[in-house]
């Protein structure tokens, strides 16, 4: 049976980075998927897992751990409505347009016909975020597509859909671990693993405390920037010397604060893709 969804409609001043924000502690509260819209964002969250009461579901107690909405900083409203028999699978597939990055990698749909291009990757998003459509993966695709992965071991951190774990693997890079904190980007990252022929990605449901003892030469992060802030150090410890870790998920504005936390732990910028204000950046560890 397909699950009952409610749909908060948020509206968000200002905008950035507080819809950022708030989509990263909504994804923490149990929130699935997000459309970003011109005045914030639509979040949905199974019906069942909201929190309920003899009079129905108890919005802002569904809410209560989203600290945002306590910020003075921000000034947020929302509506909510309930969405019965959302067929996820048809929703995406009325929206999603293969696309072609620098003519080299095309990211394409099942029903999609093949493309002439050096990386051709089937995904099936459903309701994970990572199709190449966002800028950010977009942007990741294009540093993957000009440094030389090959034989490196390889850490996709969010990996959403696995798209960038699978390009890596196509492009050489192995062995590589993908890892998401999300059941569904867990779930749905084997699947496009399987659906890709990927035989070197292993893929693990967790955050970076799954990280210990850990040593790879590449590491892909494409978050959001506070999950980077938090985590920046753990990446460098596992990264080997003249490792290249690859961070994206935040604002132009940002880059200083990120440069800043990495220096700190010996990574050093390198040079930045930039699409509609969002980053992806190239740091080295020297050491």
């Amino acid at each position: 049976m397909t699950p009952v969804y409610i749909s908060f409609t948020f509206t968000v001043t200002p905008l950035q980075p507080g819809t950022e924000i708030l989509i990263a502690e909504l994804g923490y509260a149990g929130f699935e998927s997000f459309t970003e819209t011109e005045t914030g964002v639509i979040a949905y969250i199974q019906k069942e897992e909201a929190i309920v009461n003899s009079a129905g579901v108890d919005y802002k107690a569904t809410l209560s751990t989203i600290q945002i909405l306590k910020s003075d900083e921000f000034q947020i409203t929302y509506t909510t409505e309930e969405i019965a028999q959302v067929n996820w699978n048809e929703e995406w597939e009325k929206n999603f347009d293969p696309i072609d990055v620098d003519g080299r990698c095309a990211v394409r749909a099942p029903f999609h016909p093949k493309t002439d291009v050096d990386y051709d990757i089937i995904i099936e998003p459903k309701m994970s975020f990572g199709t190449g459509h966002h800028e950010t993966t977009h942007m990741m695709i294009k540093h993957l597509l000009k440094l030389n992965v090959s034989d490196k071991r390889t850490l996709d951190m969010g990996c959403g859909t696995g798209v960038l774990a699978i390009l890596a693997e196509m492009r050489g890079a192995h062995p590589i671990d993908a890892i998401d904190i999300d059941n569904w980007c867990y779930l749905n990252s084997i699947e496009n693993v399987e659906r890709n022929n990927c035989s070197n990605i292993t893929v693990y449901e967790g955050d970076a405390s799954l990280l210990k003892g850990k040593v790879y030469d590449l590491i892909i992060a494409n978050i959001n920037r506070n999950i980077l802030l938090q985590d920046i150090a753990i990446y460098a410890q596992c990264l080997s010397s003249k490792g290249v870790l690859l961070l994206s998920g935040f604002y132009t504005e940002d880059i200083a604060l990120i440069t800043e936390t990495c220096n700190e732990n010996q990574l050093y910028f390198v040079g930045n893709y930039e699409r509609n204000n969002w980053v992806a950046c190239k740091f080295e560890k020297r050491i």
